[in-house]
C-alpha cells in the first residue's frame, strides 16, 4: 500500500474486469477510496472489491449501465449513496472513463445500431459523466479517459469503435483547456492489444497470440497492469503539469 492518493476518492467505470479492475486495484493500493463501477457483471465487480479489501484498500461496487436513459444520473446517485455508506462526503477527485466494448466491423458491416451504442458508451457517457461530476470534482482533480491505439493505427475491422475513441480524444483536449483554471487535469491513455477476457477469442491459440504480440516492439501483448501503472501516474500529484495529452501505452505498436 502507498499513500500517494490517500484522502482521494476515485470512480472507475467498467472496473469489474480487465483493465478497469487493474486500474481500480492500483488506485486503491495508492490509497484512494475506489468506486468500482460495473454495467452488468455484478459478480466480477464484487470480486474486484474483495481483492482490494484483501489487499488493505477501500472500495465499493456501483451498478449503473451506460448508454441507456438516465445512465449518468443513476451512476452519481449510487456513487453518492456508496460514499455516504463509507462515511465520506459526496465528492470526487479522480474520474476514470474506462468502460467500453467493441463491435467489430468494417465500412460494409457496421450498422447504425452498433455505431450509436459505441458512441453512447465511449464518447457520450464520458462527456456527461464529467458534466454531472463537475459539482463534485474537487480542485486539482483528475479526469482520465481510456482511448485506444486504434485512433493512431488504422484498424478497418473496428471502424465505429475507432471513431468513438477518436471522439473521446477530442473531448480530452477540449476539457483540459476548459477545466485548467480549476487545476483539473484531463488526459487519456491509449492501450494497444492487452490480454483481457474482452477479446480473448482473438488470441485463444499460441499462434494467434504471437500475431498480436508482434505488433509491439517488445514482441508481447500488454497486461492490464501495464495500463494501470500509466493511469496511476496521471492520477497522482506527479502529473500536475500534464494535461490535454493522450499517452500511448501500446508497447510501441505501429512504430
Amino acid at each position: 500500500m502507498s499513500s500517494t492518493l490517500k484522502g482521494r476518492t476515485a470512480l472507475v467505470t467498467g472496473a469489474g474486469r480487465g483493465i478497469g479492475r487493474a486500474i481500480a486495484r492500483r488506485l486503491a493500493a495508492d490509497g484512494a477510496l475506489v468506486a468500482v463501477h460495473y454495467g452488468s457483471d455484478e459478480t466480477s465487480a464484487r470480486e474486484t472489491v474483495e481483492q482490494i479489501t484483501y489487499e488493505g484498500g477501500r472500495a465499493f461496487a456501483l451498478h449503473g449501465p451506460l448508454g441507456v436513459p438516465d445512465d449518468v444520473r443513476t451512476v452519481y446517485e449510487r456513487l453518492d449513496a456508496g460514499l455516504h455508506d463509507m462515511g465520506e462526503p459526496a465528492e470526487l477527485d479522480i474520474l476514470v472513463n474506462n468502460a467500453g466494448f467493441n463491435v467489430r466491423g468494417g465500412v460494409s458491416e457496421v450498422t447504425p445500431q452498433d455505431f450509436d451504442q459505441l458512441m453512447a458508451v465511449h464518447a457520450k457517457a464520458p462527456l456527461f459523466l464529467v458534466q454531472e461530476g463537475l459539482g463534485r470534482l474537487r480542485g486539482s482533480g483528475r479526469v482520465i479517459n481510456i482511448s485506444s491505439a486504434a485512433t493512431r493505427v488504422a484498424l478497418p475491422t473496428s471502424l465505429a469503435y475507432s471513431m468513438a475513441k477518436g471522439a473521446l480524444e477530442t473531448l480530452t483536449r477540449t476539457l483540459a483547456k476548459e477545466l485548467g483554471p480549476r487545476q483539473i487535469t484531463v488526459n487519456c491513455v491509449a492501450p494497444g492489444f492487452v490480454r483481457t477476457d474482452l477479446n480473448q477469442q482473438r488470441w485463444a491459440t499460441p499462434e494467434a497470440e504471437a500475431v498480436h504480440a508482434a505488433f509491439s516492439v517488445f514482441d508481447r501483448m500488454g497486461q492490464p497492469g501495464d495500463i494501470a501503472d500509466v493511469v496511476a501516474f496521471l492520477a497522482s500529484p506527479d502529473s500536475r503539469w500534464v494535461t490535454g495529452q493522450c499517452i500511448d501505452a501500446s508497447g510501441g505498436t505501429g512504430l
